[in-house]
């Protein structure tokens, strides 16, 4: 855990937990829009979750269908635990019915958006959340 707390006074972190290798590295090259951002990646939600707890990344890009976990549940672990509640969610998914996005909501997510996602959406939203989080550090 040698990285623990990395974000804090350097570059911001971004998780990317995607299962599919397609989807998952093409949010990759979407991230590459944004260069000064430290990018890493889960390929289930135990994984995501590890890499939370040990990276504490600003925002988590996560996927709900994912093997070992559902995005749903490494959603409510994360905004459960002290240490990293205050990590942004992001819900980036297929499921896209009413009952899934409040379910989303009711787990902590701070936003949610749809596959196929879009580009500069995606970026810009990733860059507004980044620049909040930059202004609330600098306030406290």
């Amino acid at each position: 855990m040698a990285d623990e707390g990395s974000t804090i006074g350097s570059q911001p972190t971004v998780l990317l937990a995607e299962d599919n290798p397609q989807h998952l590295e093409l949010l990759e090259v979407y991230m590459e829009a944004l260069p000064d951002v430290r990018v890493i990646t889960a390929t289930n939600g135990l994984d995501a979750l590890t890499k939370v707890q040990q990276n504490r990344p600003d925002i988590v890009l996560l996927d709900i269908m994912m093997p070992k976990m559902s995005g749903f549940e490494v959603c409510k672990r994360i905004k459960a635990d002290p240490k990293t509640r205050d990590v942004t969610i992001v819900m980036v998914t297929a499921l896209n019915e009413t009952g899934d996005i409040e379910r989303a909501a009711e787990c902590g997510t701070d936003d949610y958006l749809s596959k196929p996602v879009d580009r500069q959406a995606l970026v810009d939203l990733v860059r507004k959340l980044l620049a909040a989080r930059t202004r609330g550090s600098a306030e406290t």
